[in-house]
């Protein structure tokens, strides 16, 4: 009991341990940003956690996404490797690891990460997803330019949803080879932040935009946008 006190001390003024073990989470792709959002998940004390990710680590994973040497060696599912290192943070924590794409007919948690790396891929989802979930944050990540989209009501679902444009009007070019941990780290941590808030009821930032590399930052609702 000591060490359950000590571990949640510093954090229970801002976000109390009842209120997460209460909570659940769907992370839907656990590549550079989807890893870092279940770690800091468990860290910060959400009891049950799903994954959803059909690819195995890759060398390159080591250095973008945080995984192992040991796991690229294997070649082993992300899901599997990132459950794994979730007990090793949390062994009370109850993880589904699902190695496979997102389908229609999958149950998720009342709040969902959407860590995928294409517009195509997070329309299909939302289309089918929106109606079962009651939190969605999407991070994206280009570089060092972060997007984080998060959605808690009506209006801001309406608002996400013309953020859905067609794959060819997106930007050129793809998360996959212009990535970094830490830029991942900070899209992650922007995205449990949105997360805390609405476990908290307070309003989300619906919109929010950083350029690491510019120093730039912007935050918009669905009203001002």
């Amino acid at each position: 009991m000591a060490n359950e006190i000590n571990r949640f001390a510093r954090q229970q003024g801002l976000l109390p341990k009842a209120v997460l073990e209460r909570s659940a989470a769907s992370v839907i792709g656990v590549g550079a940003i989807g890893r870092q959002v279940a770690l800091q998940l468990v860290a910060v004390g959400v009891c049950r956690l799903q994954l959803l990710d059909f690819d195995t680590v890759e060398w390159t994973n080591v250095t973008t996404q945080g995984y192992l040497h040991r796991d690229a060696e294997r070649s082993r599912p992300k899901v599997e490797a990132t459950r794994e290192s979730i007990l090793a943070l949390d062994p009370l924590v109850v993880v589904e690891a699902i190695q496979d794409r997102y389908r229609a007919r999958t149950p998720l948690h009342e709040a969902v990460f959407c860590c995928v790396d294409s517009i195509s891929a997070r329309a299909t989802i939302w289309r089918t997803a929106q109606h079962q979930v009651q939190f969605w944050v999407d991070g994206r990540m280009l570089g060092e330019v972060l997007r984080v989209l998060a959605v808690g009501d009506q209006p801001s679902g309406q608002a996400y949803q013309e953020t859905l444009f067609p794959q060819a009007e997106a930007q050129r070019g793809s998360c996959t080879p212009r990535s970094t941990i830490y830029a991942a780290t900070v899209a992650a941590g922007l995205m449990i932040h949105q997360y805390t808030r609405w476990l908290r009821n307070l309003p989300l930032d619906f919109d929010t935009t950083a350029n690491l590399l510019a120093g730039e930052w912007s935050v918009s609702s669905p009203q001002s946008r």
